[in-house]
């Protein structure tokens, strides 16, 4: 296998390992779970679009990217959480209670709208914080603290709303943050820079893998990933140029995407995040700091839920009593885990919030579309996480007795 910039070899047996065979088998062992996910994608929208028509309209698909974008910025944070093997239940009472504390402030105290959305979020860094420390210095588990959080910021965002219970949000950069829409034009230049920035990704990553002499994904195999990921971005910006434009909200939850995949992926604090999940023990031992990987964690897993309560706000024009509430912590928690994130820690990538979103979106989407009432769509959402949670279960068994 050559270096630098000459042409580089592919074994045989790496050939083999990216073959169409060995790629099913990898598909079947719980590896490679976005291809899982992006097949269980297209069935749901076929199974949507023949029960209802206007499920694939531009109106709609522009509709359901406003829905998942809350769901998958607070599930950014629900990966994070939960590849250290730890849980936290409290980011729907989190981002509710944050974007409560930013309407307030903003409407009611004159705060400048910008300022507003900076304390809503310092509010989510600080329950991160303390969420972290009873978990890091007092050894309470996570599920008992941020159980405790999921009653308690509740009960905080009663009294932050007071007798009002709802406050609607007057035009400015918060509403804006869902309701601003781009030209055609600059929604295909964000598309093809997003497109070089990963295929340069991909690239570099490849290059850095071959100077310390490991094994590399073929060629062809890279192009693939980067013609597939080319044609899904195509497709999703013509279809909302076609309505209103590529929003702003899916630009900003993207961004937030690919920022944290970097940081898990191709920095030592990412390493640390998987070592302390893999194994808590061997991580000590190596060195690793790991309550504050822990403490760090947690807040900005609850960071994120405060972006995401204020995204919700934004796309709801306003903040009551229910926000944050109801399935928004389900699907939080259930997106992540049905795109592959393990609850056992140790496995998972941030993509999956993205594209356990979708799923979880879709499915309520078009049951929306279909007038199906609130106990069908709880139950199927229940099921669908149950089913996801068996097969990570199995798909781990079989790993083990394979290793």
């Amino acid at each position: 296998m050559s270096d630098g910039a000459a042409t580089v070899t592919v074994d045989e047996p790496v050939r083999e390992r990216f073959s169409p065979a060995q790629m099913a088998k990898r598909v079947a062992r719980g590896e490679l779970g976005e291809v899982r996910v992006l097949v269980g994608i297209a069935v749901i929208w076929t199974i949507f679009q023949l029960a209802n028509d206007r499920f694939l309209s531009a109106v709609n698909l522009t509709n359901l990217t406003l829905q998942i974008a809350a769901v998958a910025t607070v599930s950014i944070g629900v990966v994070l959480v939960l590849l250290l093997g730890e849980i936290d239940l409290s980011v729907g009472a989190v981002s509710g209670l944050a974007a409560s504390v930013m309407a307030v402030v903003s409407v009611k105290e004159g705060l400048a709208p910008e300022l507003a959305i900076v304390a809503g979020l310092l509010v989510g860094t600080v329950i991160g914080l303390f969420n972290g420390t009873m978990v890091t210095v007092f050894g309470i588990p996570s599920f008992v603290v941020t159980l405790a959080g999921l009653l308690g910021w509740q009960g905080a965002q009663l009294a932050v709303l007071g007798d009002t219970g709802s406050i609607n949000l007057p035009p400015n950069i918060i509403t804006d943050l869902t309701g601003t829409f781009f030209d055609p034009g600059i929604g295909w230049l964000i598309g093809l820079g997003a497109v070089g920035l990963y295929a340069l990704s991909l690239w570099r990553r490849r290059r850095s893998r071959v100077a310390v002499g490991l094994e590399v994904e073929p060629i062809s195999f890279l192009a693939l990933k980067v013609i597939l990921v080319a044609a899904a971005i195509v497709a999703a910006i013509a279809i909302l140029n076609e309505d209103r434009g590529v929003p702003l909200a899916a630009l900003i939850v993207v961004v937030l995407m690919a920022f944290f995949s970097f940081l898990t992926e191709r920095t030592r604090y990412g390493r640390h995040i998987f070592a302390v999940g893999g194994n808590a023990e061997a991580a000590r031992r190596a060195g690793i700091r790991i309550d504050a990987i822990k403490l760090s964690v947690f807040a900005l897993a609850s960071t994120l839920a405060a972006a995401g309560g204020i995204l919700a706000a934004s796309r709801l024009l306003a903040v009551n009593q229910q926000s944050g509430s109801g399935d928004f912590l389900l699907l939080a928690i259930a997106g992540p885990v049905i795109a592959g994130t393990s609850l056992f820690g140790g496995r998972g990538y941030v993509w999956s919030a993205l594209l356990g979103a979708i799923v979880i979106g879709s499915i309520s989407n078009g049951m929306d579309l279909l007038g199906l009432d609130s106990d069908v769509k709880f139950m199927i959402t229940g099921g669908v996480l149950l089913l996801a949670v068996t097969l990570d279960a199995l798909t781990r068994r079989q790993r083990q007795q394979t290793a």
